[in-house]
């Protein structure tokens, strides 16, 4: 039998797929269905690909192969996220230009991928790096800035100390930052900023639009953190008297103005204004500044996520609660911030229990207003709905729905607050997209002795005075090649030091003009990347309008679940502003969400340099081939699954893929029509395959071939039986498949190009029986399969089963007792 040499194969057919590019999209498909197929593209770092990468990419290219052999029109691309801190921080490492990291790194990531087979249409490469494509990334910038939504603000700011830049909001986990987990710091800076919280309403009710993971959504909505309540207005005791008739009330927002009978205190944010101003009367003044100066270094989700609650009374200063006329005093927490409702609160101890910790640390009055009923004893903090009562007039009401009421009666108005802030997007670095503004001294102080917008200007010029917009026809405006680009430590960006390329003239009165240096995030590229794919080449359009219409939206989008608030959210805000510009004509740009598993190292830890535990995808090529990894990596588990890898298993795949090539080395193929119950098990298998790649359960399609394969390797199949085999094989083993069926059987076309098995009723038992499942004897469940399924489909069936697979995931198994339609015993 002659011999499967993975290396020669892979070779022959990774020359053979770039010369044929069998896999480029088609340019029109009239009357023919289209899969937009789409990876999150990675950022080319020095180390190359990982593993967690070749699970995610593989799941998408076999889902590609998959939608090409059904009929369907695919356009599954590939680029590069290659602006921002991974490329200039490793330059910085190398101690070269960012220029040519990202050349380097693109050529052995692309090297790779190819090694991989897998099906891109490598005709539509972007780079976020190319002038080209970054044209367009400025030229969306200038749409959010002539509409307003880009504007400049001196605001607290979170300052990374070792990327030496400030970061969003959402780049800071656990008050770190989450590239280099170094603690930031709070600083004040004028900054550009993204008006998404224009979007919030569209952002949050449009995730009913498209199918994603529910806990994705979940994460959107708690990120955006949508409030409906009402400001209420607490009069400050004696204010006439302290000279303050400006800051004479405070305005609380709250969410519970039912319980406003019971607020017990007011706590204002650090950063609330009026205490700098009531400063003089504040008796405790020094201490009181103390705390405020404290925690201005703290950053908002330290603060909010401590469990210990600080605070100092506001010695001096005290408010009227509106409903009851009773004198409350006034603290300042940082626990709460200023960004979020006013910057204040009512503090109601009896009915929440941060403020009734509170309260009994600084022994501070707790009074009950919700009662589960009129004469019940409640132990307090009592959480739940009710009746109201130390309510004056509202008292046996239902809280429910006495809370409108009691803002009408106190002149309190509706309001609705989001968590989530405004998007901080200036990069204080060299290695970004410039910003395609300047700015004129002589345009600003001409704006400012206006009374009304002139039309000539933009919303984005008249709310950021002398700020000028580059024109269309002037873009990109490039990044100048310099030597010396490490940032400075300053709120600024090295490129302050260029001053060949700072200096410029201004576009509307043609005078002296300075150009922004602050460069964008490594967020902007990525926003609208998946737009480009579809029209890579035009100069005169981001994408020409009946390219967006056939392709529109994403299809499906496979990637990491660590992407949930960061890139989703500002792709979603981008696309939103594309759709109001008549860009692009769906709502939301991706309509499946796919996330994969984290695979950890062999010592179940996450992998890592520090733990010498990660496994570089070349060495498992090297040794097993791409099809082995390909194959191992969707046979370790569910796909969502954090899975461990062991070396072991792929083994067991080399095997069956060594199975389905010497099949194909018999003399000849049997010329007898198949028996009965060979065509049920072929069609059968046919069925299987098929929904669980559209499923995404590719662990079980795995086993249904691995069975299929094992009956034929014993039978006198005919030729037929085993190109179906082939077919159902190949999405997920690309280089055999294609060896088998044009160099063993002869075929001329590509088995990509070949038609997706279908299975005929007739031969479809809807036979199932129920199986216990037990662990060490006891069973904590049942399973409904298909009558004859072996242990390797149960057991792939249990892993796949929501409650089932908790239940087995932290064991250590020792051994598997299957007893056929009956019993799968997990002994531990």
């Amino acid at each position: 039998m002659k011999q499967y040499f993975h290396k020669k194969v892979e070779k022959k057919w990774i020359r053979a797929w770039e010369r044929e590019k069998p896999f480029c999209a088609p340019s029109a498909f009239s009357g023919k269905k289209k899969r937009y197929v789409l990876d999150m593209f990675p950022y080319p770092s020095a180390h190359g690909l990982h593993v967690g990468h070749v699970e995610s990419y593989t799941a998408s290219d076999i889902l590609a192969r998959y939608y090409r052999m059904c009929g369907f029109a695919v356009l599954h691309p590939m680029g590069w996220d290659a602006f921002g801190l991974p490329a200039e921080n490793a330059a910085i490492k190398a101690k070269t230009h960012p220029k040519k990291v990202v050349k380097e790194n693109v050529a052995n990531f692309k090297r790779q991928l190819l090694s991989l087979g897998f099906s891109y249409d490598w005709s539509r490469e972007v780079n976020t790096t190319d002038p080209h494509y970054y044209r367009w990334t400025q030229w969306i910038f200038l749409k959010l800035f002539n509409r307003g939504l880009a504007y400049q603000k001196e605001t607290p700011v979170n300052w990374c100390p070792s990327c030496k830049t400030v970061l969003a909001d959402e780049e800071v986990v656990g008050g770190a930052c989450d590239r280099c987990h170094t603690h930031v710091e709070r600083k004040s800076a004028r900054q550009w900023m993204l008006r998404i919280t224009a979007y919030a309403d569209r952002l949050l009710s449009d995730l009913d639009l498209i199918d994603w993971p529910q806990h994705i959504k979940t994460m959107q909505r708690n990120w955006i953190g949508r409030s409906e309540g009402a400001h209420i207005v607490f009069p400050i005791a004696d204010a006439s008297q302290k000279g303050n008739k400006h800051l004479d009330t405070a305005t609380v927002f709250t969410t519970r103005a039912d319980t406003i009978f019971g607020a017990t205190y007011l706590v204002l944010a650090p950063e609330y204004e009026a205490l700098q101003a009531w400063k003089r009367v504040i008796s405790n003044w020094k201490e009181v500044s103390a705390y405020i100066s404290a925690a201005k270094n703290k950053s908002d989700e330290d603060r909010i996520s401590s469990k210990e609650k600080t605070g100092v009374l506001v010695k001096g200063v005290e408010a009227i609660n509106p409903a009851n006329g009773k004198r409350v005093p006034i603290f300042v927490a940082d626990y709460v911030v200023a960004h979020y409702g006013t910057g204040a609160i009512m503090a109601v101890p009896a009915h929440d229990q941060r403020d009734f910790d509170f309260a009994k640390k600084y022994n501070l009055s707790i009074v009950p207003v919700v009662s589960p009923h009129a004469d019940a004893l409640i132990s307090l903090p009592y959480l739940g709905d009710g009746i109201l009562i130390n309510s004056a007039s509202f008292n046996g009401q239902k809280n429910s729905l006495a809370a409108r009421a009691i803002v009408e009666k106190l002149k309190g108005t509706p309001t609705v607050n989001y968590k989530m802030r405004d998007w901080v997007f200036a990069r204080q670095r060299y290695w970004g997209e410039p910003t395609p503004v300047v700015f004129c001294e002589a345009c600003e102080k001409r704006l400012k002795t206006l009374s009304k917008k002139p039309r000539a200007l933009s919303q984005g010029e008249w709310i950021n005075p002398g700020w000028v917009p580059v024109p269309q026809k002037d873009l990109p405006v490039t990044l100048p090649n310099v030597k010396q680009y490490e940032p400075t430590g300053a709120l600024e960006s090295p490129l302050v030091n260029v001053p060949s390329w700072v200096k410029t003239k201004c576009p509307r009165c043609k005078g002296t003009a300075r150009r922004e240096t602050n460069t964008m995030p490594q967020w902007a590229g990525s926003c609208w990347y998946y737009l480009r794919y579809l029209d890579p080449h035009n100069k005169k359009a981001l994408v020409a309008s009946a390219k967006e219409k056939q392709w529109m939206p994403v299809d499906v989008y496979i990637g990491g679940v660590e992407h949930a608030v960061l890139h989703l959210l500002y792709a979603r805000f981008w696309h939103k502003v594309l759709y109001d510009e008549k860009v692009v004509h769906t709502k939301e740009p991706f309509y499946r969400l796919i996330n994969q598993g984290i695979i950890l190292g062999a010592d179940g830890e996450k992998m890592s340099k520090s733990r010498g535990n990660i496994v570089n995808p070349d060495d498992i090529v090297e040794r097993y081939g791409a099809d082995a990894l390909r194959m191992y990596e969707m046979f370790m588990g569910p796909l969502e699954d954090v899975k461990p890898w062991d070396e072991k298993g792929i083994v067991g795949v080399v095997r069956f893929l060594e199975r389905v090539w010497a099949i194909g080395q018999r003399a000849s193929f049997s010329s007898k029509k198949p028996s009965r119950q060979r065509l049920m098990r072929l069609h059968q298998t046919i069925k299987k395959v098929t929904e669980d790649v559209e499923k995404v359960r590719f662990n079980t399609a795995i086993s249904a071939l691995m069975i299929l394969s094992r009956d034929m390797g014993g039978e006198d199949i005919s030729q037929s039986e085993y190109e179906t085999l082939l077919k159902l094989l190949s999405p997920f083993a690309p280089f055999i498949t294609e060896e088998i069926w044009r160099s063993v059987l002869s075929h001329k076309q590509s088995i990509s190009r070949e038609k997706w098995p279908s299975y005929a009723s007739a031969y479809i038992v809807k036979q199932t029986v129920v199986i216990a499942v037990q662990i060490n004897g006891k069973t904590k469940g049942t399973l409904e399969v298909s009558a004859g399924s072996d242990k390797d489909i149960v057991v792939a069936e249990v892993k796949n089963n929501a409650r089932l697979k908790g239940m087995i995931s932290s064991l250590s198994i020792k051994k598997i007792i299957f007893v056929p339609d009956r019993i799968l015993n997990i002994v531990a």
